[in-house]
């Protein structure tokens, strides 16, 4: 009986040894943990998420291997983001993605005297959100990313280029997002130049598009949507009233255009996501957040909506078309 007990006694302490019992993980404790927080889902946030997981796993993070992914979704609920970035400083993860504004502003909050790196990205104004102090420095806190304004100049350009008379623009955008404010300011700053007259068409929730979108009909020649969580998450809605008015809808994502949208200058969300995991990267590896430098998005796509164009009865200049790098037809 001794001989035994003996046996599994020695068994046991084998297995607490190489990690095979109860609940531990088979890496050990060198398994870090990534906590990806998301705001909501539409098709450039999937792009955002997927972009981070494809370059997580070059840069040699394998989730289930050496890393553990743990991908949460606010569904658009601030008070969920901020639930579940409290879940991750309770998970003590190694690290946070934080996907949108809002979620980067729930972790800068919720990390606070934590020490757990916060790297964000899919964000507009990163300082007017509060989330660093300079764009050109290393911010010597927990916290760095990538930034996105929309281009606007690229892109009001583009859109006084393809609607002919061009003079009255809506902007359908949520004014509690920070992001699409900040955007949406910029944008009436820069058409001020050109004499054009801006009807605003704010949203509080996705409830809300279709009859922000039926509040411009007659009033615009074209309406703008910035990089706006919001109103893309109800896209279709929009684009309804748009084409049954045959009113020229451009987008800052090239995911809308897609989806049917005129056309775009912008960001490649998915390059996004990757340029962010090699931040994240950068820090598992030893570096301080709060010694990278934020970096701007650095790759955009100039994409065209034929099929869009033509619903409407609207051509799409040649000139634009010579220099897209992407048609939907």
């Amino acid at each position: 009986m001794r001989k035994v007990v003996a046996v599994v006694a020695l068994v046991v302490l084998a297995l607490a040894v190489t990690g095979c019992g109860g609940n531990q993980d088979s890496a050990g404790d060198d398994v870090l943990k990534i906590g990806v927080a998301q705001f909501m889902s539409h098709p450039a946030l999937e792009l955002d998420q997927q972009g981070f997981l494809d370059q997580i796993k070059e840069e040699g993070f394998v989730d289930g291997e050496n890393v553990e992914i743990d991908i949460q979704n606010a569904q658009g609920d601030p008070n969920l983001a901020k639930t579940i970035i409290d879940k991750f400083v309770a998970d003590k993860v190694d690290i946070i993605l934080a996907i949108t504004t809002p979620v980067a502003q729930a972790a800068v909050q919720g990390t606070k005297g934590t020490g757990i790196p916060v790297v964000f990205i899919a964000v507009s104004d990163a300082v007017g959100a509060g989330l660093i102090q300079s764009l050109d420095q290393p911010t010597g806190t927990n916290v760095t990313g990538v930034y996105s304004a929309d281009p606007v100049a690229q892109q009001m350009d583009l859109i006084e280029e393809t609607v002919p008379d061009m003079s009255r623009l809506g902007i359908v955008y949520n004014a509690g997002e920070a992001n699409s404010v900040s955007n949406k300011d910029r944008i009436e700053k820069y058409v001020s130049g050109k004499d054009w007259e801006v009807v605003e068409a704010p949203v509080a929730s996705t409830n809300d598009v279709q009859i922000a979108a039926q509040s411009l009909v007659g009033k615009v020649d074209a309406v703008f949507v910035p990089q706006d969580n919001t109103v893309i998450s109800a896209l279709e809605a929009l684009l309804k009233v748009m084409q049954d008015n045959n009113i020229p809808f451009f987008a800052g994502d090239t995911e809308s255009v897609k989806r049917g949208a005129i056309a775009t200058i912008g960001n490649d969300e998915y390059d996004c996501g990757r340029q962010g995991a090699e931040m994240v990267a950068r820090v598992l590896n030893g570096e301080k957040a709060g010694a990278i430098v934020p970096e701007e998005i650095r790759k955009r796509t100039t994409m065209v909506n034929k099929t869009a164009a033509e619903k409407i009865g609207l051509e799409i200049p040649q000139s634009v078309l010579d220099r897209a790098d992407a048609v939907v037809e």
